[in-house]
């Protein structure tokens, strides 16, 4: 304890005598790599005593060449104070705090870190150096670097030149802290082009800043990629093409399938396929599939085929409020394009191109049917047309319809015309007093019927029939009005009854009574003039009345025409009534119809011959009786009256009809009930009532 306590009093006495010694070069914190030499500075000023170093406080010696310590020295100039601290090689053990101290001055350096950098080792790819892939398949590479490298080296992935991103980094530490391994994983999805590429991975750090790197090659599985041809590429309906079907894989193609519009082509087998074109092929594209192990791929491709138009939609019916729009769409394929039409069934003025036709505000004159036509193509086939039919619903049309004039207190019958879409909800006829819709009232009948025709773009009409039993002098000069409605609103019409005069009929009865008097005088007199000649030949014979066309005359003869002779030479006594005959100013008899075609009597002449006249008789009349209830019969009756010569009845000669009956004509019979309205052709519209046919085939005549 006594020697260096006088040493730091000797020092103390020389300071104060001169400079003290200090540093003039202290050691400072270096970084060396495994292997290299380390060099630490120290340069004392003013001291020449003992100087030594430590490591981690652990004394080297004070000799210069520091026995036990192979590879440290210390260099310099000792007696300048130059005293570095030499390490080669170093190692890792080597990595410490080191500090030069003046033992004898007392005087300690600061410390100084040596840190010894450990170069990373080459990386390893795991399953490299040559990599299968597939492609589309997502997939991960593993990078690993071990060893004890310091500082923890960086790994990162190249491609061509280029740093890939999207990489992960992993570190796996041993028990003792130390550095065990680090990997870096890339995560990649390799596509076909990628197939014989090269990765690099590189492992960088302070040690090695250029780093180190490991290549690996892809080697990619993919399925097949496929292309697809067709020759020709447009082609006229009916023609012959071919599909080419070619691929790329790996592993190689084990497979090929074919399909038209995603159904299986049967038997068609390898990489071409030929078929006959249709219009089909346009819309149902022809595809190749190809497989190998790793998977399959297909192609698809349509054709250009020419063809004419073909109807796919037709156009709907269609049904809008008057004054709404309207519009109709059909739709027509071909190719090229086909040109759409527009127009009116029956018409040739075209009212729009394309597939849709609009009508805005319809009209009642819109309402019909309208054609969507298309023109054929090129080649001449397809085309056509299609129509549908707009119907405007709109309030109800009323028209009146004919009536005949009508007798004081007979039967009267007035009608309407009813055209309505939707139909009407309500029919309705009404007078001064009242109104009907249906049944009866009183004197009043309603009836409807259904019309025999529509008008364009409306729907089936409706005939309203109003009847009257018993008119009376008010009905003749009130009117009637026939009204209809629905939902759209109302329609109506006024309805007026005629009168129709009895005198005139009074007339024609009287004058046709005189004269059928005239000639039942006539008849009568050459009736006695030939009894007288005759004798009772006659008498016996029943009365008899031609049938002109008749080809039964001899059936029809009664037994006393055959005992008296032939028909030739006489001939049967008509008994006639004929009040109702009229003899024109050249002496032809001719009737007249009472009614004025009130009743639409059918004329049927009647002749009387008393000479032999080929060809001649006695029309039937009508069975239908003519005039208003409660009169005498009336007939029309346009005949030829021939008169005979003296004393001589000429027979008829095609054929005879018997007249047992004491009456010429029957009574008028009343309907029993009302029909529809007549609608047959050439009769007047709506007449005013249909009789039925009367049972007997007979003319009765009355003498």
């Amino acid at each position: 304890m006594l020697v260096p306590a006088l040493l730091v009093l000797f020092f103390s006495l020389r300071g104060r005598a001169g400079l003290s010694p200090h540093f003039l070069q202290q050691p400072e914190d270096l970084v060396v790599l495994l292997g290299d030499e380390a060099r630490l500075p120290c340069a004392l000023g003013t001291y020449s005593g003992l100087v030594q170093w430590t490591k981690d406080g652990l004394a080297l010696g004070g000799e210069r060449d520091l026995p036990g310590w192979s590879r440290y020295w210390i260099s310099g100039n000792a007696a300048s104070g130059q005293h570095d601290l030499h390490i080669r090689p170093v190692e890792l053990e080597d990595q410490a705090s080191y500090e030069c101290q003046a033992t004898q001055a007392g005087l300690r350096s600061r410390p100084a870190q040596l840190h010894v950098l450990v170069p990373p080792e080459a990386p390893q790819v795991l399953g490299g150096p040559s990599v299968s892939l597939v492609v589309g398949v997502p997939a991960n590479l593993t990078c690993r670097s071990r060893g004890d490298a310091r500082p923890i080296p960086e790994l990162l992935w190249f491609q061509d030149g280029v740093r890939l991103d999207g990489a992960t980094f992993y570190q796996t530490l041993l028990k003792e802290g130390t550095t065990g391994s680090v990997e870096s994983i890339l995560s990649l999805t390799p596509s076909s082009d990628d197939d014989g590429a090269t990765l690099v991975c590189r492992a960088r750090s302070q040690a090695l800043p250029a780093g180190k790197d490991t290549a690996i090659t892809l080697s990619l599985q993919y399925p097949p990629v496929v292309t697809l041809s067709a020759e020709p590429q447009t082609v006229q309906e009916g023609q012959k093409v071919t599909f080419l079907c070619q691929a790329r894989a790996q592993p190689p193609v084990t497979g090929y399938r074919w399909a038209k519009g995603g159904s299986p082509v049967l038997g068609a087998r390898g990489p071409i396929l030929e078929v006959v074109a249709e219009a089909s092929f346009l819309t149902e594209p022809v595809s190749c599939e190809v497989s190998n192990a790793v998977g399959s791929a297909n192609y698809s491709v349509a054709l250009d085929v020419l063809f004419g138009p073909i109807l796919q939609a037709k156009p709907e019916p269609m049904s809008v409020d008057l004054g709404e729009d309207a519009s109709f769409s059909c739709a027509w394929h071909g190719n090229p394009l086909p040109r759409v039409t527009w127009t009116r069934h029956g018409g040739t003025q075209v009212l729009g191109f394309g597939s849709t036709l609009h009508l805005p505000s319809v009209e009642l004159e819109d309402a019909g049917s309208y054609v969507c036509r298309a023109e054929p193509g090129l080649s001449g086939l397809g085309g056509g047309a299609a129509e549908a039919r707009l119907t405007v619903n709109a309030p109800p049309v009323v028209t009146a319809l004919h009536s005949a004039p009508a007798f004081l207190r007979g039967p009267a019958r007035l009608q309407c015309l009813v055209f309505a879409t939707p139909a009407p909800e309500v029919v309705v006829w009404s007078w001064d007093e009242g109104s009907l819709e249906k049944g009866s009232l009183g004197r009043f009948l309603v009836e409807t019927f259904p019309a025999p025709g529509g008008q364009v773009g409306q729907g089936p009409g409706l005939i309203s029939v109003l009847h009257i039993s018993g008119t009376q002098e008010s009905d003749f000069s009130r009117g009637f009005n026939c009204s209809a409605r629905n939902r759209l609103g109302e329609g109506g019409t006024h309805v007026s009854l005629d009168h129709r005069d009895l005198l005139p009929t009074v007339r024609i009865v009287v004058g046709a009574a005189s004269s059928a008097m005239t000639l039942l005088m006539v008849i009568t007199g050459v009736a006695l003039c030939c009894w007288y000649q005759c004798k009772a030949s006659f008498s016996k014979q029943k009365n008899l009345v031609q049938i002109p066309g008749s080809n039964h005359s001899s059936s029809l003869r009664s037994p006393e025409e055959e005992e008296t002779g032939s028909s030739e030479d006489q001939g049967p006594i008509v008994h006639m009534d004929h009040s109702d005959l009229v003899l024109d100013e050249e002496g032809v008899l001719e009737t007249k119809d009472p009614t004025n075609g009130y009743y639409k009597v059918r004329g049927v002449s009647v002749s009387l011959s008393l000479g032999k006249t080929p060809g001649g008789g006695l029309f039937l009349p009508p069975s239908a009786p003519l005039g208003p209830l409660g009169t005498s019969p009336l007939y029309d009756i346009n005949s030829h009256l021939v008169m005979p010569s003296p004393c001589k009845l000429y027979r008829a000669q095609e054929g005879y009809l018997t007249t047992p009956h004491s009456r010429a004509f029957t009574s008028n019979m009343k309907p029993t009930s009302f029909g529809p309205p007549d609608m047959a052709p050439k009769s007047p519209p709506f007449p005013y009532a249909a009789f039925s046919t009367p049972s007997q085939s007979r003319l009765q005549t009355h003498v």
